[in-house]
């Protein structure tokens, strides 16, 4: 932190606070001098030369001088491969038991004196020391792990460890959580270790408060994605390769996975973007989806203050004819910052305000943090003292860190126990008629002038019994955090889907909900950072995402915020939100044409709500996220994989943000296929790149020919929306009507389009052949 961001975060934490964290921050460091020995003389391991095999199913045991590796092809083609004894359980990333054993795929002799897992669609060979290749059916090498190294300390304690891995010379890298600098991850150091910047970020700050050893590996050879499930600290250093002129002479691409501890274990899918995303979220659950209304605008804001200025919000909306489905209530509206409580002085009647809103259709979303206020006579303090709820130190002593109430203890949430009695406490929040909780610094934060800004890495936890310390929990505690929520809440209204969304996370976070952004950064750059961040995340598997539209901390132009507000109208999660010293984010602040122009966003985002709702679910089904890359249906097509300023909204709608100043036209690099721009009509084809006007009155928005897409129709119904295919081409769509915001199952409806004697004929294709749509039917594009 530099002199100015210290200088700043002194201001909004108070100088009282802030001495506070200045004391915090060397008891912390004094804590683990004194728990964590130094790592002293460490010994350098490698596996050394092959000494024999056993089969097992789905592949086997392969033993080294100075290790063993267990390799098995999971049935749906997963890999998994573990050093030393490491097995796919326990994992705070996978959805329940790990997939079974291919018992089709069998490990055998290789040519070079390793050995081989042959299996349907994916062959690993493992070399005579200790290297490891994902090859295709067909003989491609997707990823090649050379021989790892361990250091392991004399005197006993974690080894860390090094793999460096290859990859094809065309490869282009993606995932790694949420990064503001991608999607595409250039050359570079990227960390894992969830943090929070301090206040703001833009593309320049990394690490952030969701990162996964996660990567998405794009070439033309194939797709792959590739997990190193563990949580400890670590940093990823990747290189793209280099195409020589001739054969032979390419360069391929690097990544090194530096962790300080934990497991050397591994996961590998392959195959279409679609397939390894689908095995992905087969392997660590499904994505639930928010309740139908959580798919619509919402209003955040930090330093609302009261009801009056929550009731002035709301009205302002619906006078101007502005659709709006939540608002969010950040810290202010606790009695001190104290989580779970209300302060009656400025809102006396939270439940009234609540049914109120909730009349007009408008729901009340809670924030709420992890830290509690260290106080006898807090209740959250009191019956989680008595449970023995908080993470301590190696002697027993419950850690202390600074947040917003002051002094705070944090719950432990790798303990089970601790899971059920903090859920529990949402009965406070739903009895206030919160229909929704959004979770924040839960990295989790400690405010500290230097050092890391989080808890002691001594300090102890449960780890589901297993016992262990800061260094492997850190990176789960959000996840375990939104794991506690979302359980209480399921238990507390069981006939409702929680709405859950969380600052931080790990791998598997989207069985419990989504994120967002958190503080980026005001400006043309953090608007960029906002894009990146929601495309990454959902190539990891956390499909429901969005920015703090307008930034977090400081006040846009009107151009930037309404650039920023149509860019959000097309992304998951849709809110505007900003900091308590930060400029106004309601539309009609910034003039009667950001005004109308961002009306005219808000309604578009209301017509395309059934299409929103089909997208949730069917990330739900397959993993796919709303948001894709351009590349998603076509891998192959180079110049897509390094476009980053535009993406597709499912399989139908391209999306082409403006993301520069002063901007009334873009270029926009287009897939294969036929497009009309939905604005004016006008066809494009693809691939290749056009020119498209971007007037400050919306972006462009591009439809592929031949989609249906489910809309709202001008009486408020539900419409599909046709657009024309190309002659003698064939379209369609697939739809999910909205099952409601319980538990219900979605069924998914195949609708067809064809032009028939200058016509365009859609039918709903069924187990019997195909029917006339229930729907009215809308063609576009003729």
């Amino acid at each position: 932190m530099d002199g100015r961001e210290l200088v700043r975060s002194m201001r909004v934490v108070g100088s009282v606070r802030g001495l506070r964290a200045i004391r915090s921050a060397w008891r912390q460091r004094r804590t683990d001098a004194r728990e964590l020995a130094p790592r002293g003389v460490e010994r350098a391991r490698v596996p050394g030369p092959v000494s024999g095999a056993d089969p097992l199913p789905g592949g086997g045991t392969v033993r080294f001088a100075r290790a063993e590796l267990h390799v098995c092809v999971t049935v749906g083609g997963a890999v998994f491969w573990g050093w030393d004894g490491a097995e796919p359980l326990p994992s705070y990333a996978l959805a329940g038991a790990p997939p079974e054993p291919d018992t089709r795929a069998a490990l055998e002799p290789d040519t070079d004196g390793g050995w081989r897992v042959v299996s349907e669609r994916v062959t690993v060979a493992v070399s005579r020391h200790g290297g490891v290749e994902v090859r295709t059916p067909g003989g491609v090498v997707l990823r090649r792990e050379l021989p790892p190294r361990w250091w392991e300390p004399v005197a006993g304690g974690p080894a860390r460890w090094v793999q460096r891995t290859e990859v094809a010379a065309d490869a282009r890298f993606f995932g790694l959580g949420g990064r503001a600098s991608g999607p595409r991850l250039r050359d570079g150091t990227y960390r894992l270790w969830n943090t929070d910047p301090g206040g703001r970020f833009g593309p320049e700050d990394d690490p952030l408060y969701v990162t996964m050893p996660v990567q998405l590996v794009v070439a033309d050879g194939g797709t792959h994605l590739a997990f190193h499930d563990n949580s400890w600290d670590g940093r990823v250093t990747l290189r793209e390769g280099e195409e020589g002129e001739g054969s032979g002479h390419d360069r391929p691409g690097t990544s090194e996975l530096r962790m300080d501890g934990g497991p050397l274990r591994c996961w590998v899918v392959t195959g279409t973007p679609a397939r390894v995303l689908h095995a992905w979220t087969a392997l660590t659950g499904a994505a639930t989806p928010p309740p139908s209304w959580a798919l619509g605008p919402q209003h955040a804001r930090w330093g609302f203050g009261s009801e009056r200025e929550v009731r002035r919000i709301v009205a302002g909306y619906r006078e101007r004819g502005l659709p709006l489905s939540a608002v969010h209530l950040d810290i202010d509206h606790y009695d001190a910052h104290q989580v779970f409580t209300v302060d009656r002085e400025r809102f006396p009647d939270l439940p009234g305000l609540a049914e109120e809103l909730r009349a007009d259709g408008v729901r009340l979303v809670s924030i709420v943090d992890p830290a509690v206020k260290a106080e006898s006579g807090n209740a959250v303090y009191d019956s989680g003292s008595a449970a023995g709820a908080f993470v301590q130190d190696a002697r027993g002593r419950d850690i202390q860190g600074v947040v917003w109430p002051g002094e705070c203890v944090y719950p432990d949430f790798t303990d089970p126990a601790v899971r059920e009695w903090w859920g529990g406490l949402y009965e406070e929040r739903l009895a206030q008629g919160f229909a929704g909780v959004w979770h924040d610094m839960n990295e989790p934060v400690s405010f500290a002038p230097f050092g890391d800004t989080t808890l002691p890495r001594s300090a102890r936890h449960r780890l589901e019994g297993r016992g262990g310390d800061h260094r492997e929990a850190h990176n789960v505690y959000g996840l375990t955090m939104a794991r506690a929520g979302f359980e209480g809440l399921r238990r507390l209204r069981p006939d409702e889907r929680p709405f859950l969304f969380s600052r931080s996370g790990w791998a598997g976070m989207q069985r419990y909900g989504g994120t967002w952004s958190g503080d980026v950064a005001t400006g043309w750059p953090g608007l960029r950072a906002s894009l990146s961040l929601v495309l990454g995340l959902g190539l990891c598997g956390v499909p429901y995402s969005g920015p703090d539209v307008g930034g977090f901390d400081g006040s846009p132009s009107p151009e930037l915020y309404l650039r920023w507000f149509q860019l959000g109208a097309y992304l998951p999660l849709f809110r505007t939100h900003a900091a308590i010293d930060a400029g106004r984010r309601e539309p009609w602040e910034f003039g009667i044409e950001a005004l109308e122009y961002a009306r005219a966003a808000l309604v578009e985002r209301e017509r395309l709500r059934p299409y929103f709702v089909t997208l949730a679910q069917l990330a739900r089904l397959t993993g796919a996220p709303y948001a894709r890359p351009l590349w998603w249906g076509a891998p192959e097509d180079r110049a897509l994989r390094d476009c980053e300023d535009a993406f597709l909204l499912g399989d139908s709608l391209l999306v082409a943000p403006v993301l520069e100043q002063g901007a009334h036209r873009r270029t926009v690099r287009l897939p294969r296929g036929r497009w009309y721009d939905m604005a004016t009509e006008q066809v494009y084809d693809g691939p290749g790149q056009v020119t498209l006007e971007a007037p400050r009155s919306r972006i462009p928005v591009l439809a592929r020919a031949g989609a249906v897409i489910p809309v709202r129709g001008a009486d408020g119904g539900p419409e599909l929306e046709a657009w024309a295919p190309a002659v003698g081409r064939a379209g369609g769509g697939l739809v999910v009507r909205d099952p409601g915001d319980g538990w219900a199952k979605a069924e998914v409806e195949r609708y067809t389009s064809r032009m028939v004697d200058g016509e365009v004929r859609v039918k709903r294709v069924t187990e019997e052949g195909t029917a006339e749509p229930e729907w009215p039917v809308r063609v576009r594009g003729r």
